[in-house]
């Protein structure tokens, strides 16, 4: 509590650390300066910490600059670019965040599920990249925002996680995902209480070599774990596994494995798969755009010229996502089998989503249903399915629960749960049932290929030029909502009055396009022109983003 570093020492530890004078030369040019040790009232290492940060925190020439500007021309080219920079005592940039316009509009369609890690992205003056990723209905990952951060302390990831609420109309993610960082964990208790926090599972099964190893049974508890972790489908069948594994081996002292038994809520999947997670099991998301990232930067990369590149990184995004959905809608793969059920996920699923569809279908000729109890309408059902394993074929057995009254279906397995497609073992009761089509809440509209996305005609700096003209129109009709919300003041009634008038309008439009603008009175009639003398407060632009994305 006593260490103390005053201002005029970090500051000649920093001058002399740009000057190339090595830690310990630097520190004791101090104590001599001060008269011995006991002067000071900090160490080596603590100069040495100082010294570390303060490189972190030390950009290069036009560094500053290039973020000011490119926050600037992005905030000219759509008053809903949202950005800050957090800057520490001395006045320095300490952590960014930044959300395009597109980006945040795309979070109101695909934000139910986040993937959230760092990287040292930026090495250069080891910054930490943090991109906020989700998954679009295509399967490929989509980024929501970012950050450049200083360090991995809970303060920073909760002014992070505070900016990402500000940013998105404080809609928080219903489930978000991320490695076992405890600065993480705590941030997000504070921030998102309600959301679903899980960790990635890869990175707690990487570390199985560093924490078992060391054990005469090594492969033998290896094998145990990772049985108990993917092949338990409920989770008691897990309890009973993970106690078997800590007797058989006398386990009980592992301090490691008491730790992750006591969060087994975090990272089990029998635990976690009761919710959605967009399949999602690792952060490999975060990963997978930390790569695409890569393409266009390395670790010599100034933060100069990373932010000249990031709209390069985007533009490959957006133009991977158009490719996607033409295909979608013009190419149509060949069905598997005779049954109703595939062709209606072929007309409804995107390309990507139904040939996971078609997995499940092979896996069909694996499966057999067998119903074993009938309680009126709940009809309870075993699924015999071959796996194999190894080079031996073995018959594991899922419990799939119909209701015959209500249509409803829930398997152990719980694939639709997670994943959002309904798996082989359901598919084989309704072929036994001979039901050959199923309800439309089995098809997930996340996954549809006619998907209403607000956000693809929002003008950007990377978009496609045959955009513009849409990008123009949204901007004009964003720029006179914002006139009428000023207008509305704090009003209720005339909020209400509002959001009255929009429904109507997009109702009329929906029922009538062709014959709605001949019928509809001139615009200066209805709402006000837009005009550049009202400019628009950041406490409307995070209301219109929901309005306009849907």
């Amino acid at each position: 509590m006593n260490k103390r570093i005053r201002t005029p020492v970090k500051r000649r530890l920093e001058i002399n650390d740009e000057a190339g004078i090595g830690v310990s030369r630097n520190f004791n040019s101090i104590v001599i300066e001060a008269g011995g040790y006991e002067a000071l009232t900090f160490d080596e290492r603590d100069a040495r910490n100082q010294i570390q940060n303060a490189r972190r925190l030390r950009l290069g020439v036009g560094d500053a600059e290039s973020v000011a500007f490119y926050f600037h021309r992005m905030q000219q080219e759509n008053s809903n670019f949202y950005s800050a920079i957090d800057f520490d005592v001395d006045g320095r940039i300490r952590n960014l965040f930044w959300a395009d316009t597109r980006s945040r509009a795309a979070y109101k369609a695909f934000g139910d599920v986040v993937s959230f890690d760092t990287t040292h992205l930026t090495n250069k003056y080891d910054m930490l990249f943090a991109p906020f990723v989700g998954v679009n209905h295509h399967e490929q990952s989509i980024l929501f925002c970012c950050g450049l951060l200083s360090n991995e302390n809970m303060n920073t990831f909760v002014w992070l996680f505070k900016e990402w609420l500000n940013c998105m109309s404080a809609t928080p993610p219903k489930a978000i995902i991320t490695d076992q960082c405890r600065a993480m964990k705590n941030a997000i208790q504070i921030v998102f209480p309600q959301a679903r926090h899980r960790w990635c599972l890869w990175y707690v099964m990487k570390k199985i070599p560093e924490k078992l190893r060391g054990y005469s049974q090594y492969e033998a508890i290896k094998f145990a774990l990772q049985n108990a972790v993917y092949d338990s489908f409920k989770k008691d069948e897990f309890d009973e596994e993970w106690q078997m594994m800590i007797e058989k081996f006398s386990l009980h002292d592992n301090e490691w494995l008491g730790v992750l038994y006591g969060e087994r809520h975090r990272w089990i999947p029998a635990y976690v798969k009761d919710i959605f997670w967009a399949g999602l099991l690792t952060t490999q998301r975060s990963e997978s755009m930390n790569a695409f990232f890569d393409g266009y930067v390395n670790s010599k990369t100034t933060l100069k010229q990373f932010v000249e590149q990031y709209d390069n990184v985007l533009r490959s995004k957006v133009e991977k996502e158009t490719k996607a959905d033409f295909k979608s809608r013009n190419k149509l793969y060949d069905c598997l089998t005779v049954y109703e059920f595939e062709k209606q996920f072929r007309a409804a699923y995107t390309n990507a989503k139904f040939k996971e569809v078609q997995v499940e279908l092979k896996r069909l000729l694996y499966c057999h249903a067998t119903l074993v109890k009938e309680d009126r309408s709940i009809c309870t059902y075993h699924v015999k399915k071959a796996v194999l394993v190894g080079d031996k074929v073995k018959k594991v057995e899922f419990v799939v629960y119909f209701n015959s009254t209500e249509f409803e279906m829930q398997c152990v397995y719980r694939w639709f749960e997670f994943r959002g497609i309904m798996c082989a073992h359901s598919l084989s009761v309704l072929i036994e049932r001979c039901i050959y089509e199923v309800p439309d809440k089995y098809i997930m509209p996340r996954w549809r290929k006619d998907l209403e996305r607000g956000y693809a005609c929002i003008p950007t700096t990377y978009s496609k030029s045959e955009a513009a003209l849409n990008a123009k129109v949204h901007d004009n009709y964003h720029k006179t909502l914002d006139e009428i919300i000023e207008v509305a003041s704090n009003d209720d009634s005339k909020h209400k009055a509002i959001q009255l008038g929009l429904r109507d309008i997009k109702e009329r439009v929906r029922k009538d396009e062709s014959g709605y603008a001949s019928n509809m009175p001139p615009a200066s009639s209805t709402v006000p022109p837009a005009s550049s003398n009202v400019p628009p407060s950041s406490a409307t632009c995070k209301v219109l983003i929901p309005l306009v994305a849907h």
